[in-house]
């Protein structure tokens, strides 16, 4: 590896080794407020989709079909959309992709809300989908301010913005639509995406990132301004880079070479795939479709299940008043804090691997008395504790992925595997709807243990615990 020196004469330090000496402080505050924003933006972007489809069922006499295509296309937005960022993050820096990741979902959310018609408003969510996928571009940032003996507690303290986000979300469409509908639900809703544009002012490039590239001196500039707002000190020395040799050069930094997006995205993609990363990267793909389908599968399976599955009929099914769908959904979505909480407890003390397996199978012993028709309340408590151990499985996940990844690949590792993962919430409504309403019941519940012990045996079979391990800023090939 190449050796970039920013002071005068003295002994080398690592990124790692200066982040540990500035510690946590009120500039990691910071990051977390504007990362946390993001990440709260993505999930109400994703949350508003539980409410605006019955409502305009209603108002523009949409088929089911057209209802459901709503879903889709936000999601088919997202798989191409986390791709993409990735890919920006890794060539053109993270901050530059956190302006347009903000720029995009604002403007697409703003045309949302005054949509004429159907098709206008399917291809507006769809961009908010493109826009929204680059949420997993916000914890990439945040992980790189960050030591490696802090970085699992606060990473869970990230993932627990997703989780305010879905709760606002339910609770503002529990205030708003019954009184003024959709299109003021969907104004509101766009109030975090506003907001990361307007403060995206306050950002910093990643250091970690700048180290990667060999911009030794603007990643030790950053970390200066980092020791003074913390008040602490870097170590006595200089700041050695992690910029590999030519080699590699085309790999991490493509603005040295000047070599298209392109070019450097499938050069990303190829570094994924080479026999260092192929066996986690295919690992941590099957992990990510597991968990996004048994996710989204559940929240319809209590939607599904709250509504009386097969044995009403679509009369009785019109009987469900809105406020009590706002209701169910706030309910389950509360699920998600003591999953939350639960990963942050294991997550360093357990580390990462056992942890997911660990939550993967509880949620499936969760899901496994649902084989057989419940009564009412038991259901629900089956399907919160389901949704508890899955939704903590996830953000584990979500962690991992990132450290497993040296940082010249991460956002391109995090946003294929996020890409490739939006498969799951794609397949899930065909699945789950399917088989619920065709009072499959079993079926569908046998597909979700199978799915969840996928999970789990992936998950076991990587071949790294990254629980205290420094993360890595570039790698052979």
């Amino acid at each position: 590896m190449a050796i970039e020196q920013v002071e005068e004469d003295g002994s080398l330090y690592t990124m790692e080794e200066a982040l540990t000496s500035v510690g946590i402080g009120k500039f990691q505050y910071m990051v977390l407020c504007y990362a946390g924003l993001g990440s709260i933006s993505e999930a109400v972007e994703t949350m508003i989709l539980s409410f605006i489809g019955p409502a305009l069922r209603s108002q523009w006499s949409l088929s089911p079909t057209q209802e459901s295509l709503l879903s889709t296309v936000v999601f088919v937005g997202m798989l191409i959309g986390a791709l993409f960022w990735g890919f920006i993050t890794d060539c053109y820096g993270r901050r530059k992709g956190l302006l347009s990741i903000a720029l995009v979902t604002a403007v697409c959310a703003t045309f949302s809300i005054f949509s004429p018609y159907y098709n206008w408003l399917l291809a507006m969510r769809m961009m908010v989908g493109f826009g929204a996928g680059g949420g997993l571009v916000y914890g990439s940032w945040f992980l790189e301010f960050v030591p490696s003996h802090n970085r699992g507690i606060w990473m869970m303290i990230y993932a627990g913005c997703w989780t305010i986000g879905t709760i606002l979300e339910a609770l503002l469409a529990l205030m708003i639509m019954p009184r003024l509908g959709w299109r003021w639900l969907l104004a509101l809703s766009s109030i975090p995406s506003f907001a990361a544009l307007l403060l995206f002012v306050f950002t910093v490039e990643s250091p970690r990132y700048l180290c990667a590239i060999g911009r030794t001196r603007d990643a030790y500039d950053i970390l200066k301004k980092m020791a003074v707002v913390n008040k602490a000190q870097l170590p006595p020395g200089k700041l050695a880079s992690s910029q590999v040799t030519e080699v590699h050069e085309e790999l991490l930094s493509p603005r040295k070479i000047k070599v298209s997006i392109l070019k450097s995205g499938f050069s990303s993609l190829l570094m994924l795939l080479s026999p260092a990363l192929l066996r986690n990267t295919l690992l941590i793909w099957v992990v990510y479709i597991g968990h996004s389908f048994s996710y989204y599968g559940i929240i319809l399976l209590t939607s599904l299940f709250s509504s009386g599955q097969c044995q009403r009929s679509s009369i009785a099914l019109n009987l469900n008043d809105d406020q009590s769908l706002y209701t169910n959904v706030l309910i389950n979505s509360l699920a998600e804090i003591p999953g939350t909480l639960l990963a942050a407890i294991m997550v360093d003390k357990v580390g990462r691997k056992f942890s997911v397996a660990l939550m993967c199978g509880l949620s499936f012993l969760s899901l496994l008395p649902l084989l057989a028709p419940q009564l009412p309340a038991l259901t629900t408590a089956l399907l919160f504790g389901a949704r508890t151990f899955i939704s903590g499985s996830f953000v584990i996940v979500d962690v991992y992925c990132r450290e497993i990844y040296p940082t010249s690949v991460r956002s391109t590792g995090i946003g294929v595997a996020s890409s490739v993962g939006r498969i799951g919430p794609m397949i899930s409504p065909i699945v789950v709807v399917q088989l619920v309403r065709g009072c499959h019941q079993t079926a569908a519940i046998v597909c979700f243990e199978a799915v969840l012990v996928l999970s789990a045996v992936s998950v076991v079979l990587l071949s790294v615990e990254t629980k205290g391990r420094e993360l890595i800023d570039a790698h052979d090939v």
